[in-house]
């Protein structure tokens, strides 16, 4: 199947979507800690984009990232459309439904809710049914973690 066939928009159609539907669009990439020769390295956490209507007539991005399998969060941030960097304009999106409930859940189940709601035929782990580890409140997780670099963070 080519990349134009597989379901996935572009970031503009995503958009486009959102605004024509009232519903949201996603791209999630896997987050991998520090570089190892080990080819079996699995993901450590996520990014997630969400193209999602502002409630205000147009739309805006949603950010999250975080660690698999914890409620600590890199980031939860709303981008309105001039801030979205070129990066991510070069994603390509599924459409989904989202409730904002999905915001509280952790990332791996935010994505298999995602998933789910985008309609596709995805085997997904039951990540609900889980044990959940909780990060304490004094954790902070390194701003490389969300793609950022630390000498431009605030």
């Amino acid at each position: 199947m080519s990349e134009e066939n597989d379901g996935r928009l572009s970031f503009k159609e995503a958009v486009a979507f959102v605004m024509q539907k009232q519903q949201a669009a996603f791209s999630a990439m896997p987050v991998f800690g520090d570089r190892t020769d080990d080819e079996e390295q699995t993901a450590e956490g996520a990014r997630i984009f969400i193209v999602e209507p502002d409630g205000e007539g147009d739309w805006q991005l949603r950010f999250i990232a975080g660690p698999f399998f914890s409620n600590a969060y890199a980031a939860n941030e709303i981008l309105t459309p001039e801030e979205v960097p070129a990066s991510v304009r070069e994603l390509r999106f599924l459409p989904t439904r989202v409730i904002d409930d999905y915001y509280s859940e952790q990332v791996q189940v935010l994505i298999q809710k995602l998933v789910q709601g985008s309609g596709i035929d995805a085997q997904m782990p039951d990540y609900e049914s889980m044990p959940v580890r909780k990060a304490e409140e004094q954790v902070v997780f390194p701003v490389n973690f969300i793609g950022r670099d630390a000498k431009q963070s605030h």
